[in-house]
């Protein structure tokens, strides 16, 4: 038997149709992750749509195959029946589940890393589809997945979506901000203070705040440049910190 003969069963009219089947099973996965992924993009968080739906078309293609036993490896019948490929999959998927945890970083109210950790994951999706015999859905995750992570950031900043900021007010010596005062100056401007995000914190009887401002509308809010020239003005800040906020 040459080499080619031993690829040939990898490529029959059968095997290619359950590749085919299971790409569509990708997509929609995909499509699917997308529009959850949508809401949280929407709301200015750092899980967005890449990552859900990489997340989702990964899953999808770590169950799908589990469907199609038969034509793994070519379809060939001869494989040891002390062997459980499934436990193989299930260390890999494992141990790239930690390799991802250590790429995510928090700082603050950011979070950066979800969308590599993300990609790492449907990364070993792809090598085990490889593995399996599975090529043509292989490659065709590969393709998506790219797609998802070069085309996908560039569709999110045309959607609508609320733009959030982290801001850190530090207050003079002696002076008592109002949290009423800063919910109205934050409307005024086009924002309001997302809930559960407020942190006070007094050090030698100064204050300092630590809140998420959401722009109720990306268009109208003012931008970050301006808020800072703004409150570089204020009689009662001290200091004052502005990035925009992934939470």
């Amino acid at each position: 038997m040459t080499v080619v003969d031993s690829f040939l069963p990898f490529w029959t009219h059968s095997e290619l149709m359950t590749n085919i089947i299971i790409f569509l099973n990708l997509f929609g996965a995909l499509i699917l992750g997308f529009m959850v992924g949508y809401e949280r993009t929407y709301h200015g968080r750092a899980a967005g749509m890449r990552t859900y739906g990489l997340v989702c078309m990964a899953s999808a293609a770590l169950v799908v195959i589990t469907g199609y036993p038969e034509y793994w490896f070519g379809a060939r019948a001869n494989i040891p029946l002390s062997v459980d490929p499934t436990r193989t999959i299930q260390g890999i998927v494992t141990g790239i589940g930690f390799l991802g945890a250590g790429v995510i970083m928090r700082e603050g109210f950011n979070i950066s890393g979800l969308t590599t950790a993300a990609s790492l994951w449907a990364s070993s999706a792809i090598g085990i589809m490889v593995g399996v015999g599975f090529y043509w859905a292989a490659i065709l995750l590969a393709l998506l997945s790219a797609m998802c992570m070069t085309w996908i950031s560039k569709l999110e900043t045309k959607l609508p979506s609320k733009a959030a900021i982290a801001i850190t007010l530090s207050f003079r010596q002696g002076f008592v901000p109002r949290e009423d005062v800063l919910r109205r100056v934050a409307l005024e401007r086009g924002y309001e203070i997302a809930g559960g995000t407020l942190a006070i914190s007094v050090r030698e009887g100064k204050a300092e705040w630590r809140f998420v401002a959401v722009a109720l509308n990306k268009k109208l809010a003012w931008s970050i440049s301006a808020l800072s020239n703004e409150l570089a003005t204020f009689a009662g800040v001290d200091f004052f910190q502005m990035t925009h906020a992934r939470n």
